[in-house]
């Protein structure tokens, strides 16, 4: 045992079980990425009570609402109501917690956290507070289309007031980690998306058409249809493989749908599905060899792994995405890697993997063999489960515990 009752880890750090409220307005099934952080915080060995409202609404609708100001009020009735039954369930859960002599840790604020993390500083005043601050808001307004130096500012300080109010910051790059305000970065910690364990299991289970055998390459692309991921790049590389036997499921919807199918042409090899429910969406993706990534040029795009990365590889697919600096970082060598807004680069990546039966096995498995290794929700709540602890173990200094101003 260590000194303060802990059991030791195998790397000779303390460990200790953590009891963590996860607490917002978070919509598990449509944003993974806080499900991956409760599912991996919890194969730690440690304790995660949920206190969610949805709010029923999607990025795109909220990142609307905040670039079309006018529209402000109805959010705010909205996450009001919301707001009202999470202080009732989050205040009666930390309560019951102390009664049974496991007080609650930490306060996880699931994204899109930027209003949830500033109630949560004031419900809970005495708690450390985790923000997981996946996008920013300026940025995010920005890939889509705002063009306004008010509308901008103003998101960028909704995004400083977010962090502001959090102990500690979960960002999924070194490069959001930089975007992080110099006087707040240490407060950061990298957590990579990762994929909860429903994508696991659809690997294990798929059974995609033998290529050797049929020929063709089954690919499959599912998102938003915004600059970020390079959908008109998509729609390109499609019109040039018309004549090739590659066939691509196109899952979702977005400003930049109509034009990638205008550019695609009727003559791709290619089935455009508005929605797929989420529960049925790792089966999907793992019945296709091949799962395409982002290929966008924006700032936004240079910055980020995208979730469907981590999924798709899970998921057992080869995956051809943009060679950027963090998609470089985790992926290099495990996957196909081609430049941001290249259609004819994409082409050629396709080209190769449905030409090479070999290659494509070769890339299925390394990329289900890195997913495995470094992809899980374990791993990817391993650097917040630390930094949690770390903290934990600091001697108390008065004063230290931030204040919502």
């Amino acid at each position: 045992m260590s000194n303060d009752g802990h059991p030791p880890t195998g790397d000779g750090s303390a460990a200790s079980t953590l009891r963590i409220l996860a607490f917002g307005t978070y919509q598990a099934d449509t944003h993974p990425r806080v499900r991956a952080l409760i599912e991996g915080l919890r194969e730690l060995g440690h304790e995660v009570i949920e206190v969610n409202e949805p709010l029923g609404l999607s990025t795109a609708e909220r990142v609307a609402m905040l670039r079309r100001f006018w529209r402000l009020p109805a959010l705010g009735v909205r996450i009001a109501h919301r707001w009202a039954r999470l202080i009732r369930r989050g205040r009666r859960a930390v309560r019951e917690a102390a009664r049974r002599g496991q007080p609650v840790d930490a306060v996880l604020v699931g994204y899109l956290a930027h209003f949830d993390v500033r109630l949560a500083r004031r419900v809970f005043r005495d708690q450390l507070i985790l923000l997981d601050h996946l996008i920013f808001a300026a940025n995010t307004a920005t890939d889509r289309g705002q063009k306004s130096p008010v509308i901008n500012r103003a998101l960028q300080r909704l995004d400083h007031r977010a962090m502001s109010a959090a102990d500690v910051i979960v960002v999924d790059t070194a490069e959001h980690r930089d975007r992080v305000p110099e006087e707040l970065r240490a407060r950061a910690v990298v957590c990579p998306v990762g994929a909860d364990a429903s994508w696991f299991r659809a690997g294990a289970a798929a059974a995609p058409p033998d290529l050797a055998a049929t020929g063709e390459l089954r690919v499959v692309f599912y998102g938003l249809y915004t600059p970020l991921q390079g959908a008109e790049v998509i729609g390109s590389a499609l019109r040039l493989l018309a004549d090739q036997p590659i066939r691509a499921t196109m899952i979702g919807s977005g400003q930049d749908l109509p034009r990638a199918r205008r550019l695609a042409g009727a003559g791709a090899r290619a089935e455009w599905i508005d929605w797929v429910p989420a529960d049925q969406l790792p089966a999907v993706v793992a019945d296709h060899h091949v799962a395409l990534g982002i290929f966008g040029t924006s700032d936004k795009a240079r910055n980020v792994v995208p979730n469907k990365v981590y999924q798709s590889a899970a998921a057992g697919c080869a995956i051809v995405t943009s060679d950027t600096a963090p998609q470089r970082r985790a992926l290099a060598g495990q996957v196909e890697l081609v430049d941001p807004g290249s259609p004819e680069q994409l082409a050629a990546a396709l080209r190769r993997l449905q030409s090479d039966p070999q290659l494509l096995a070769s890339r299925r498995r390394q990329a289900a063999a890195l997913a495995a290794r470094e992809f899980s929700a374990a791993a990817a709540a391993q650097p917040l489960a630390a930094r949690v602890d770390e903290i934990l173990r600091r001697p108390a200094t008065p004063g230290a515990m931030i204040t919502c101003g």
